[in-house]
């Protein structure tokens, strides 16, 4: 499947209602798993997640993966949307928070979350999930920005989490 993901073209930054972006991240599970079948490099398996989420969840400004180097800083990895941070401290920010705490940070008001990086200014609320590889060791997170307030649910931090697992964790074949 070269051509992305087969769901109904949205217009950038508008906002679906809850029950509907959670039935359009569903209807692209499939599709998504599909695609990253049998890949085990880690770089083209974050590329190519990033690319099918930024199709898939296009309220979002930024999607990609911010890579763990050692054990206090992260690196910008592969990614869609506007210019992201080229380096975060894992003492500063979301994604900071995610990787240091090992826990999904949602966060509807990225105005609201002490030490937030604001890397695009647009950028209103945040969902960031820690990347686990088969021993437990946070070695990247994902991270979604939105301009819109509120832009993620607990649903929706849950279904993936789940697919970062299955894609990272679950495979100790793949090479970090």
């Amino acid at each position: 499947m070269s051509e992305g993901i087969a769901l109904d073209p949205l217009p950038r930054d508008e906002l679906l209602a809850e029950e509907l972006r959670i039935a359009r991240l569903r209807e692209a599970l499939p599709q998504i798993r599909a695609v990253l079948s049998g890949e085990r490099n880690v770089i083209s398996l974050q590329a190519t997640l990033a690319c099918l989420l930024w199709e898939t969840l296009p309220w979002c400004n930024w999607v990609g993966f911010y890579r763990r180097v050692d054990e206090t800083t992260l690196k910008v990895g592969p990614y869609h949307g506007t210019m992201g941070c080229l380096t975060i401290s894992l003492d500063r920010g979301v994604c900071g928070a995610a990787a240091r705490t090992k826990s999904v940070q949602l966060v509807p008001d990225v105005h609201a979350f002490e030490g937030h990086i604001a890397c695009d200014d647009r950028s209103r609320s945040e969902l960031v999930i820690p990347v686990f590889d088969a021993d437990g060791y946070v070695r990247a997170v994902l991270d979604l920005d939105s301009p819109i307030p509120n832009a993620f649910c607990e649903e929706e931090s849950r279904i993936l989490d789940g697919l970062l697992r299955e894609t990272f964790t679950e495979r100790d074949e793949l090479r970090w």
